[in-house]
């Protein structure tokens, strides 16, 4: 039987324990919302009308979570009588990083409860001609089929795995006239890349995380057809690819 001296000697160890892995708990709650996702519909809800939202049904990640995770802290950040909400606001700029006009921005926006859990992440129209609203509800959805590196902590889907979608690819020239005229355009021999600058418009970025602010991002286009086929680029440090081939019926 431990003596109040061992007990007291296991609740110090147990509490340098508990410190020493603070820092990792965002990352085990990140995994538990990726394990939800192997039971959508029991844990989230989706909401598309003019703008995009997934809602969390049993949240289970923080607001302090996000800026450990991408490094960067919101455009704006709102207290309510329902918790919190915060806005990640990116500006179209040009190849030297001045914004354009008229001004061209998309936002990502979390809403968090009382207890500072996500209950819904919603992005705006805009974002929408980047990820089309059917496409990015069936990748949100493939996310569970996927496999975690854990050494490079990227998760990499297996398309052949997920369900197909009917739904059409977007035309050059409608994305075009929403997102206006890329800051840069190459070639493949089937496709044409257009290259989009924006500027997260951030505070208190982290040293040596300034480079996060600026996301690239790349729409792919064949060249016969015109439907966008696919895009890559980042969001506030969050890297994404989606080739849109990979989920039509």
């Amino acid at each position: 039987m431990q003596n109040p001296f061992q007990r007291l000697l296991r609740c110090i160890l147990l509490l340098i324990l508990m410190a020493s892995l603070t820092g990792c708990f965002y990352w085990w709650r990140t995994y538990q919302t990726y394990r939800q996702l192997s039971y959508f519909d029991d844990n989230f809800s989706i909401t598309n009308t003019e703008s995009f939202a997934l809602n969390f049904k049993e949240p289970r990640l923080y607001s302090e979570d996000f800026v450990s995770l991408a490094k960067l802290r919101p455009t704006s950040e709102e207290k309510t009588e329902q918790g919190l909400l915060w806005q990640y606001e990116f500006n179209k700029v040009d190849a030297k990083g001045v914004l354009v006009s008229p001004e061209i921005s998309f936002f990502v926006g979390l809403a968090f409860n009382q207890d500072d859990r996500i209950v819904s992440c919603t992005f705006s129209p805009l974002f929408l001609q980047i990820i089309p609203a059917e496409f990015l509800e069936i990748s949100i959805r493939s996310v569970a089929k996927g496999k975690i590196n854990k050494a490079s902590r990227q998760l990499k889907v297996d398309t052949a795995n997920v369900d197909k979608i009917a739904s059409a690819l977007p035309l050059k020239q409608s994305v075009v006239a929403k997102l206006g005229e890329p800051v840069e355009v190459t070639e493949t021999e089937l496709e044409q890349i257009y290259i989009y600058h924006f500027l997260l418009n951030a505070h208190d970025i982290e040293e040596g995380y300034e480079e996060r602010a600026l996301n690239v991002i790349k729409l792919y286009f064949n060249k016969t057809s015109d439907e966008m086929v696919k895009m890559s680029g980042s969001f506030a440090g969050l890297k994404i690819s989606i080739d849109y081939r990979n989920y039509k019926k």
